[in-house]
This record gives structure tokens, C-alpha cells and sequence, in this order.
């Protein structure tokens, strides 16, 4: 099937000055733009709860922001920047992280041309002593390369991390990152490392409402998608359908879909990546009942829920991934996704309700945000613009509700 998407209907005027380039002093004091089924209100986030469905389960991404960019140097003084995008070898992130001594990456290399070939190090403190980190390319790619990194500390690599990298915080943001990026680029409830990108619709949330809603009669449960660079990657082609989607690896607990399925009607995906883990898992559910596995090698494509039959709905597919489990012995589901979320007919089957960022002009997120609430996505943004709403990764919100069949 053939599948044609002009990215530039999906385009926006958005100033520069439009864009949070910091967080606000207080999270939950950011502003709120409610779209409840084609109308426009807004208020602030902290009340959020007003508007939600009572008794819904609020799903939160509990990914954790890598400290991933190294900046090092060459003999000759250049100063060479590294980004660590995702483990090689080993390729789980659970076991990069807990590497002593060397570990090897897929990175984005800034300044590349200064560094032709060789080691490039850096000398840094640990526990009083002065130990060293080298690095080398060991495989060159076209945009990300594979570096071997060797440090002489008693720590793992992401001991390492946290010593001596920094917060990859949006290229859009402009500016290098800072102290309070350590702490603000990181939800509440963050608990597993492994993204380098937050996932920053659930920036909003304080302990002290999670705590509060709690007490309302609501729900929270947890995923985790490790959110990839890819994520910030324009779309080049004028045919929004040629753009490759990055591959973002995956997990969920076998606790977290026996109640997602409890709640099915009143599941609220807290940003994007949770409403792209949480519908993928109807194609994970899909392989099993056509008798594959969920888990098999390949990823999740990028068109594959286009293909899974209409009537497959959310709560077929999560009953049938909980039996599997069960049947397995399985606490834990991990995979990884390409998926695209666009207007080109896509059933959101688990995800209800959404609250989300503001997105960019032309971006992936941005067809998301119009699969789920069509042509109004222009209404939306216009009244976003029009009354002092801020954009992007440190802006305000949106809670998006529509009412489906």
C-alpha cells in the first residue's frame, strides 16, 4: 500500500522567542491548554485532575536522561564532543551501564573532522585520585560511529557518566547545558537509565500532586521507552511517509498491562513515547495470536499497526499479552519500536486520552498529535500562540481528549 504524508501540512510559524529555552521555578505552575473533543479552554497544570476522567490511570514513561555527552581532547588540544546514543557492545543497556573498565557505544561525534584517527582522553577525579578516559572510533558510519571507551576508575560506565558527562539537553534550546538541566530534565519519577531525551510531558508532575491525585481516586502506572536522538531528527522528505523512524527500545511489566487491562476505557498516556510504547504492544499481541513471539528480533516497523485487522481492539491484544506471559513465566516484556503514529488512518486501540507538549513544526510528534485529533491540531497550536502558551521540551502543556466509538 502506497502512503503519501505533505509534511508541510503540517507546518507552523513558531518565533523563537516562543521557545522555553528554561523551566519555570515551580513544575506544575506551567500553563495547561485542555482540547476536550473540539473545545478550547486552558489553566495550569497543577489542576489537571479537573479535567481528567475520574478514576483514570495516568501512564508515566520512567525512563532516566543519560548524562551521554563527553566533551575530551586531542593531544593537540581540539576539543572533541561525544554522544553516547545507545550501547554496541554489550547491547542492553542494563549491562553497558554496570561495564567496568571499557564499554563501546553508538555516538554522534561533534568536530569529527579534528579527529582522524587515534585516541582522543580526558583526565578526571574520582573519589580523590586522578584517573584517565580514552576513546577511539572502531567502526565509522555516516552519521553515528562506534567508540571503544577505556577508563583506568574502579567504577561502571555509568558511575562514569555521572562523573564526567552532561545533560544532552534539545539542540533547539541553544545554549549549553546547565546545573539545573541535572535536575529539571529529569521527570519525578525517573528510575531507569537509558534516554537521551526526556520525556518531557511528564516534567509537569510534582510528588506532591501524583500524591494528591493519588488520594482523588487515580491511578499511575509505569513503561519504559528509552527515548533516542532520533527523536529530534527533522523530517527531510517533502513526503512525511519516506521518513525512516528511529528505533526505540522498550519494556513492560507483566503488573503494569494486568492493569492497564483493568482500566482499559480510561488509559491517559503521559507524552508522546508512552503513547508509543503502550500502542505497540497491540503488535506485539498481534504476533502472538498469528503464532509468532512478541519478543522476536525484529523490531516493532514502522507501518506494521496499519496492518493489524480493525477489529483488534486494546483489550484483546492486552489480554492476550498477559496470558502469554503468564503461560511463560514472564514478569517483564522487552522489544523495541519504529512505529509512526500519523493521520494516514491509524486506531489508537490502548491510549484514551493524551497530555503532551507543544511540538515542532514539521516533526513526527506533530503528525502524532493530528492522528489523535485531526485537522483541529492547527486550532489547537493557533490558540497556543495566540495566548502565551511556551513551546518545546521546557514549555507548557496539553491535555487532548476525544471521544471515540
Amino acid at each position: 500500500m502506497e502512503r503519501h504524508i505533505d509534511i508541510n501540512d503540517f507546518n507552523y510559524n513558531l518565533p523563537d522567542e516562543r521557545i522555553a529555552k528554561f523551566p519555570l521555578e515551580e513544575r506544575s505552575s506551567s500553563k495547561l491548554l485542555v482540547y476536550d473533543n473540539g473545545t478550547i479552554t486552558e489553566s495550569h497544570f497543577r489542576n489537571v485532575a479537573e479535567f481528567l476522567p475520574k478514576g483514570a490511570t495516568l501512564v508515566f514513561n520512567n525512563t532516566r536522561v543519560v548524562r551521554a555527552r563527553i566533551v575530551m581532547h586531542k593531544d593537540s588540544g581540539a576539543r572533541i564532543e561525544v554522544f553516547c546514543l545507545e550501547p554496541h557492545n554489550p547491547a542492553d543497556y542494563e549491562r553497558a551501564f554496570a561495564q567496568y573498565g571499557s564499554s563501546e557505544w553508538s555516538c554522534i561525534v561533534g568536530n569529527l573532522k579534528k579527529w582522524k584517527e587515534g585516541e582522543i582522553g580526558i583526565t578526571f577525579d574520582y573519589k580523590g585520585k586522578e584517573h584517565s578516559l580514552r576513546a577511539e572510533i572502531v567502526e565509522r558510519g555516516t552519521r553515528e560511529h562506534i567508540v571503544r571507551f577505556r577508563w583506568s576508575a574502579e567504577c561502571s560506565f555509568g558511575q562514569l557518566l555521572e562523573t564526567l558527562g552532561r545533560i544532552p539537553i534539545p539542540p533547539y534550546l541553544n545554549r549549553e547545558s546547565e546545573d539545573i538541566d541535572n535536575t529539571r530534565y529529569q521527570t519525578v519519577y525517573a528510575r531507569f537509565e537509558g534516554s537521551v531525551a526526556a520525556p518531557t510531558a511528564g516534567l509537569h508532575f510534582t510528588p506532591e500532586l501524583i500524591e494528591g491525585m493519588r488520594e482523588e481516586g487515580y491511578n499511575f502506572e509505569e513503561v519504559t521507552l528509552h527515548v533516542g536522538a532520533g527523536t529530534f531528527l527533522p523530517v527531510k522528505d517533502d513526503d512525511a511517509a519516506q521518513h525512516p523512524m528511529h528505533t526505540e527500545h522498550f519494556s513492560v511489566t507483566r503488573s503494569a498491562v494486568e492493569n492497564l487491562l483493568k482500566n482499559i476505557d480510561n488509559i491517559v498516556a503521559v507524552g508522546t513515547t508512552s503513547v508509543r510504547t503502550l500502542e505497540s504492544l497491540s503488535a506485539l499481541a498481534w504476533r502472538i495470536k498469528s503464532g509468532g513471539s512478541p519478543e522476536a528480533e525484529r523490531t516493532i516497523g514502522q507501518w506494521e499497526l496499519y496492518d493489524i485487522p480493525e477489529e483488534f481492539d486494546g483489550r484483546e491484544a492486552l489480554s492476550i499479552l498477559l496470558v502469554y506471559m503468564r503461560e511463560n513465566g514472564l514478569d517483564r516484556l522487552k522489544a523495541s519500536t519504529q512505529i509512526m503514529i500519523t493521520p494516514l488512518g491509524y486506531r489508537f486501540r490502548i491510549v484514551s486520552n493524551i497530555i503532551t507538549n507543544f511540538h515542532q513544526p514539521k516533526s513526527t510528534l506533530l503528525l502524532l498529535v493530528s492522528a489523535y485529533v485531526g485537522g483541529d491540531w492547527k486550532r489547537i497550536y493557533d490558540y497556543a500562540l495566540g495566548n502565551g502558551f511556551r513551546f518545546l521540551s521546557y514549555g507548557d502543556s496539553s491535555l487532548l481528549k476525544v471521544k471515540r466509538e
